[in-house]
């Protein structure tokens, strides 16, 4: 009976731990190994270089700054989704008919390609021209067409950015926090508007948030995450990310131009995959420590 069981589980199990490997995990393994080669316009080089390709990747300048598109990236796009889809969450939590409705609309653009949303927003809605949805927003009220996506001050192509993304994922997260919002004792509530607590901010501050702690830690390292891997976006509304300037030019766009680009440099590109990875790990792992992931009030 063991044997057969555990036939069966390789049966089911072994197809896709071999996709997973050859797909995942050997690809992964050969971007690291290709750092510490001169791997120009090929993928099995012979020329080893030790860790000159990643003094390389610090010491560019291009590579560091773009480095702090994740700090401008993730201190919009984090409080700003965490706000919109924990509001979503209370209004949605609070109606008594059509929420399996609404739940489901706000929810849908998750389920949208971050390259088909990001070209609907740069030809349909910011596309720079007086007959564009935003434009022709802005000319009801007598205002003058903008070019949202230039590299004129101010960078309105930031606005641009961050609500395409706010679109996508706050459907996403909005279900999170109803999740979390529905394991709330009721009774807490009753206890509070027994001893006077009103309706609003402070029921929300001493109750509500409180409940909420482990959702909101996992939405807010998830959310962290996503900023971190930003590509889709920047990549499809800034056609040309050479042209703009560093912070508009995420790492993810910066690499893909130098592994990908016009001198094919794997080697260096993979080394810095190496280094954004790295930065990634010890971002999220402080994030987690600091936002007391995974532990009870009660421990230390």
């Amino acid at each position: 009976m063991r044997r057969r069981a555990a036939l069966w589980f390789w049966v089911f199990v072994g197809p896709f731990a071999f996709g997973l490997a050859l797909f995942t995990y050997v690809p992964l393994l050969w971007s690291v190994a290709l750092g510490f080669f001169d791997a120009h316009n090929t993928v099995t080089p012979t020329h080893f270089v030790g860790l000159d390709n990643y003094t390389a990747m610090l010491r560019d300048r291009a590579f560091v700054d773009s480095l702090k598109t994740f700090v401008v990236f993730t201190a919009f796009i984090v409080p700003v989704t965490y706000v919109f889809s924990l509001s979503l969450a209370l209004m949605v939590n609070r109606l008594r008919a059509a929420r399996a409705f609404f739940r489901s609309v706000f929810f849908l653009p998750a389920a949208c390609s971050y390259v088909v949303a990001a070209l609907i927003w740069k030809m349909s809605l910011f596309n720079g021209v007086r007959f564009g949805l935003a434009n022709t927003v802005l000319g009801w009220f007598g205002g003058e067409p903008v070019a949202w996506l230039a590299t004129t001050d101010p960078p309105w192509y930031w606005l641009v950015i961050v609500t395409v993304r706010l679109w996508l994922q706050a459907g996403f997260y909005m279900i999170l926090f109803l999740a979390g919002l529905q394991r709330i004792d009721p009774a807490l509530y009753e206890a509070a508007a027994v001893d006077g607590a009103r309706p609003g901010w402070t029921v929300l501050r001493h109750i509500t948030l409180p409940q909420l702690r482990a959702t909101s830690a996992a939405v807010v390292l998830l959310l962290g995450v996503g900023a971190f891997q930003a590509f889709d976006e920047f990549y499809n509304l800034l056609s040309d990310a050479r042209g703009y300037p560093p912070y508009a030019r995420p790492p993810l766009v910066y690499l893909y131009y130098t592994a990908l680009g016009q001198g094919q440099n794997l080697g260096l590109g993979s080394a810095g995959a190496v280094i954004l990875a790295l930065v990634i790990a010890v971002v999220t792992v402080g994030q987690a420590r600091w936002l007391r992931l995974g532990r009870t009030d009660g421990d230390g």
